[in-house]
């Protein structure tokens, strides 16, 4: 097993690999690419991250026995459209930072962050269409459209208090599971894999982005800000069912459950002057506790996926059971 000093290294490596493909990219655009739109795509693209997306396509096809470097710009693709997300996303949740710096939307405005989003998911669908073909980008499309439709989900969820952990399941498969699964799948898919490896790191991508999910809703409630580039309570702020919230309120006795639902039924400024409160809640009926719980059993079921390339002990499949392994430890 590669230790967390060692997923660390490698994953910090390979991220400056994927970032010097980006660059390379763009500067193949200056030429017909609007100065502005260069410079907006540059601020968004470069602001942090650790291009977990990518880096899931270049190991799932190299585990695949794939050995070439343009692995790294199919990998781009997904970087592209996870940036064009976060973009558009900081629009609808009115957030002014992303990563400590101000948000795109509000560093260049509105209609340039919508525009520079669109740009990037037709350069990423492009690119997975020449690279992966037309079963890569139906993957990746698939992918887009369910994570469009998970937004329409949380949306009618946020006025559903009595949300189940099934509708909640469904609503980040689509949101953060899907485009994390469709990366280890088209990763796999070109990198050669067999149809039992290919659906292994689907299965391992889609039980990753539980992880990774479920991770984000407790730092939203226990994380540091001066890590996580956000507000405490943002999601409690915004009214969002998160898992946390979902399972204290099914554990909860009656009055701290009344009060619970007192909170959710009250605007947003109201709500934020209760996170701390809320917290205490969540806490005290164990939310937090089962919520993690399910973390740690959603990676082990990811790494449980890998055993179908147990023909040897692959740097790539240590790599990426690392990596599901930190998830659980990751503090931004």
């Amino acid at each position: 097993m590669v230790q967390v000093e060692g997923i660390l290294a490698a994953v910090k490596a390979e991220a400056a690999k994927i970032d010097a493909y980006m660059r390379a990219d763009l500067s193949r655009l200056q030429a017909t690419t609007d100065a502005l739109l260069l410079e907006v795509l540059d601020y968004g693209l470069f602001n942090g991250g650790k291009r977990v997306r990518p880096l899931l396509v270049v190991l799932s096809a190299r585990l695949c026995g794939h050995s070439g470097d343009d692995a790294y710009t199919l990998g781009c693709a997904f970087e592209y459209l996870h940036a064009a997300t976060l973009f558009h996303d900081d629009i609808i949740d009115h957030s002014a930072t992303r990563r400590g710096k101000p948000s795109v939307c509000r560093q260049f405005g509105t209609v340039a962050a919508i525009l520079a989003g669109d740009f990037l998911h037709a350069l990423a669908m492009s690119t997975v269409g020449r690279l992966a073909g037309d079963k890569g980008l139906k993957i990746f499309c698939d992918a887009t459209t369910g994570m469009v439709d998970g937004e329409f989900m949380q949306l009618r969820n946020a006025e559903n208090h009595k949300l189940s952990e099934q509708q909640y399941y469904d609503a980040i498969t689509m949101k953060t599971g899907l485009l994390i699964a469709a990366a280890c799948e088209v990763g796999a898919i070109y990198g050669g894999g067999t149809d039992p490896q290919v659906k292994a790191l689907r299965d391992y991508g889609v039980h990753l982005g539980y992880a990774f999910q479920i991770i984000d809703d407790l730092l939203d409630y226990l994380g540091n800000p001066g890590r996580t580039g956000k507000m405490v309570g943002n999601d409690l702020v915004e009214g969002k069912m998160t898992l946390p919230l979902i399972l204290a309120l099914n554990q909860a006795e009656p009055r701290e459950k009344e009060r619970l639902l007192t909170i959710l039924g009250a605007g947003g400024e109201e709500r934020a002057a209760c996170v701390g409160e809320t917290a205490a809640l969540i806490e005290s009926a164990g939310g937090f506790r089962g919520a993690r719980a399910q973390a740690v059993a959603a990676v082990e079921s990811g790494i449980a996926a890998l055993q179908v390339f147990s023909s040897g002990s692959t740097y790539e499949r240590n790599v990426l059971e690392g990596l599901a392994r930190y998830v659980l430890t990751r503090d931004k």
